[in-house]
């Protein structure tokens, strides 16, 4: 094996690695029974990030605008971190997705197909605000977040 190879190997990471071994991971959703591009297919990780930002932007705009005033930083974060919990609570549990989502064309939706449960909905956002879950994705690219609430986050 040239050195240059083993480099890249540990460079790109195991995954990489199995898939030089000839290990089959397929598409991102394939295990879901998601198609691989276009609507219906795992939405990309850009797209969420984004959705996320403009979430959140929006939510903190509303807690420094309308309930927070004079008051210090460390509050106006705490009343947007509730608004956000809100948000997402009440538009995700309804409709299916949030402002920023649906900017973005994304849409959450329980992992066997249909709908979000409203319980599955507040399970989501609750494990979001902590934001730890949402850092921890498995191969299919979704959140622990999403999997504890079985769903998933595809395109529009």
């Amino acid at each position: 094996m040239d050195n240059r190879q083993a480099i890249g190997s540990w460079l790109s990471g195991p995954r990489a690695a199995a898939e030089d071994m000839g290990v089959e991971f397929g598409h991102r959703g394939k295990r879901l029974g998601l198609p691989e591009a276009g609507p219906g297919s795992i939405a990309p990780l850009g797209r969420r990030f984004g959705a996320l930002f403009i979430d959140w932007g929006l939510c903190f705009l509303i807690a420094y605008g309308l309930l927070a005033r004079g008051e210090p930083a460390q509050t106006q974060s705490n009343w947007a971190l509730g608004i956000f919990l809100a948000l997402h609570v009440l538009t995700v549990g309804t409709v299916g997705f949030t402002p920023g989502k649906r900017l973005l064309g994304i849409w959450v939706v329980a992992a066997d197909g249909g709908r979000l449960t409203l319980g599955r909905a507040v399970v989501r956002s609750v494990l979001l605000a902590l934001a730890l879950p949402a850092l921890i994705w498995d191969r299919d690219g979704r959140g622990l977040h999403d999997r504890l609430s079985r769903s998933v986050q595809v395109r529009m």
